[in-house]
């Protein structure tokens, strides 16, 4: 129980990194679905290349590429800057993916519909659009944040002291193997389980009120 506080610490710094680089990701994602829904020229062909280039390479490799490969050309981060910057990019795909199912699920006749009222385009896509599109989303947007909390485990790659650098640590200095490592899993489960139960609650509400289906 001595090393609890050590894993309370570590714990408060994985969330509040997978929490700031989830919420860029939302950003990108947005982004880059909003991109793909309206077809915007050349954008939407380096928002493809984004996505499979994110998708297809290893957050560990992304990760050493922002740690140690950006310094070489004058662009100069410390550790958490480049967890949330990683974090962010990889998740950025994902939520693209995610949203762009939810956009395309929309009937596009409410899109034509909306413009025939008088509604600009950013309008409609705020009004009508996007409330539907995230609604229908919210099961692989969930799925998507447990995801990407999980994959904050590699931050530890960059020194960064999160629970796994932190059961490593411990494991290291005082060959406490079983202890460090069940301490490692409950604090995961602390993270994640409340996250899937919200996540699972939301869907629930959504599709009780109509949307979704």
């Amino acid at each position: 129980m001595k090393y609890l506080p050590l894993y309370q610490k570590a714990a408060v710094l994985t969330v509040k990194l997978g929490l700031l680089g989830i919420f860029f990701a939302i950003l990108i994602g947005l982004f880059c679905a909003v991109v793909s829904y309206f077809k915007i020229p050349v954008v939407r062909r380096l928002v493809t290349v984004y996505i499979e280039f994110s998708r297809n390479t290893p957050l560990l490799v992304q990760l050493f590429f922002i740690y140690y490969g950006l310094p070489k050309i004058g662009i100069s981060t410390n550790a958490e800057m480049c967890g949330i910057a990683g974090l962010a990019f990889l998740g950025g795909s994902y939520m693209a993916e995610a949203f762009r199912s939810g956009l395309e699920a929309i009937e596009p006749i409410q899109m034509e519909s909306s413009l025939s009222l008088g509604m600009s385009n950013f309008q409609a896509m705020r009004y009508v659009i996007l409330p539907q599109a995230v609604s229908i989303s919210v099961p692989a947007f969930m799925a998507n944040v447990i995801f990407l909390l999980k994959e904050t485990s590699v931050f530890s790659a960059i020194s960064l002291m999160d629970l796994m650098f932190t059961a490593k640590d411990l494991i290291g200095l005082y060959y406490k193997t079983t202890e460090s490592l069940v301490l490692l899993v409950v604090f995961y489960l602390l993270i994640l389980l409340p996250i899937s139960f919200l996540g699972s609650l939301v869907e629930r509400r959504l599709r009780y009120a109509g949307f979704g289906s």
